[in-house]
């Protein structure tokens, strides 16, 4: 039987099939490409979790006041003890006093010196405390460290001035306790007005530090 037949599988073969392994990778499927990427989402993950987060200003009142108290809380020994030198000065200078009650001042002295000295417990509390971050923080921050210093130098300095006064009089130490007083007060004022500086930042009236005398 005669025809013209179509062309046979020899002719025309199927396709070869692609070896095991000849076909190329996507590129974001290629090892380098995901470990970069791996370390990108680590890298990312991280820098959220490490964001601030902005407490809300009645959340930051709240701290800035607690530290005041606690300020507050570590200074008032000192403060009654500057406080009492100064009375009993006052009171050594009127000549109101028996020979019974100026026999007592060397011990009171030597009692309100240890509650302002570096010695004291609650003196020594004041480098324990935290104050928050931010502005109103650094302002409160500086006034803990002229508060330290109205009381390690200013105050115990006033102090010890009135110690040596009570042995007799004595020019020079008159004159040192001018200059002790005009220290406390100049110091004291430095720390009112970080105080309110940093209350206006928040919008609020904080409490004061009390160094009054």
């Amino acid at each position: 039987m005669t025809g013209t037949s179509g062309p046979t599988t020899a002719e025309h073969p199927f396709p070869s099939l692609p070896e095991p392994g000849a076909t190329p990778v996507a590129w974001y499927r290629r090892g380098p490409v995901l470990f970069v990427a791996a370390i990108a989402v680590i890298v990312i993950a991280a820098l959220i979790t490490d964001l601030p987060t902005h407490a809300s200003l009645a959340t930051n009142i709240e701290a800035e006041t607690a530290v005041i108290q606690q300020i507050n809380t570590d200074l008032s020994p000192c403060v009654f003890a500057v406080g009492e030198a100064l009375t009993l000065r006052a009171d050594e200078t009127s000549g109101t006093l028996t020979s019974a009650h100026r026999a007592q001042i060397p011990g009171l002295l030597r009692d309100d010196q240890d509650a302002c000295s570096l010695t004291s417990q609650t003196i020594f509390d004041l480098s324990d405390v935290e104050v928050p971050g931010g502005a109103a923080g650094r302002d409160v921050g500086s006034a803990l460290n002229t508060a330290t210093i109205w009381a390690t130098s200013d105050a115990l300095g006033a102090i010890e001035t009135i110690q040596a006064l009570t042995s007799g009089p004595d020019a020079k130490a008159k004159a040192q306790l001018v200059v002790d007083k005009r220290l406390m007060s100049s110091d004291r004022d430095k720390v009112t007005a970080d105080i309110q500086a940093a209350g206006r930042l928040l919008r609020t009236n904080l409490p004061l530090i009390n160094l009054s005398t």
